[in-house]
């Protein structure tokens, strides 16, 4: 089943549930010391229960911001499938692009974007059209 952002009528594309579970636990895993929303609140909690409130736009970009700058400093050999279960690898296991070289660049929506930029994008609109961000599935 594909996830993405929906802001209004708009539709940011993502991937399987998945892929989208791996970013959040890539996140807490590597930045947050295992602890789900210690440092991101908003997006590791608010995002991942399943919307972003208007008024919780701003501190969710710069969120995002810290989150990609600070994924900067792994190798995508530190990515997280699941943090329910460390041991469970992405499908294509190591076999990823050379264009890949660290964990701010590693996650790639199913339509080949690159998933901090298309999740950047989801923001800003939000906060252009003064509406909620929601993770919805088709």
């Amino acid at each position: 089943m594909a996830v993405g952002f929906k802001v209004k009528f708009y539709w940011y594309q993502i991937g399987h549930g998945d892929f989208l579970h791996s970013f959040f636990s890539t996140v807490a895993y590597n930045l947050e010391d295992k602890k789900w929303g210690s440092r991101f609140p908003i997006i590791m909690n608010k995002l991942y229960q399943g919307k972003i409130n208007q008024e919780d736009m701003d501190k969710a970009i710069e969120e995002l911001i810290i989150i990609k700058k600070e994924l900067q400093a792994f190798t995508p050999d530190k990515v997280i499938w699941d943090i329910d279960d460390i041991s469970k690898q992405p499908p294509w296991g190591n076999n990823i692009s050379k264009d890949i070289t660290n964990l701010s660049n590693y996650f790639i929506t199913s339509d080949g974007e690159d998933f901090i930029s298309v999740f950047f994008h989801a923001l800003e609109k939000a906060k252009e059209v003064n509406f909620d961000i929601e993770i919805k599935s088709v």
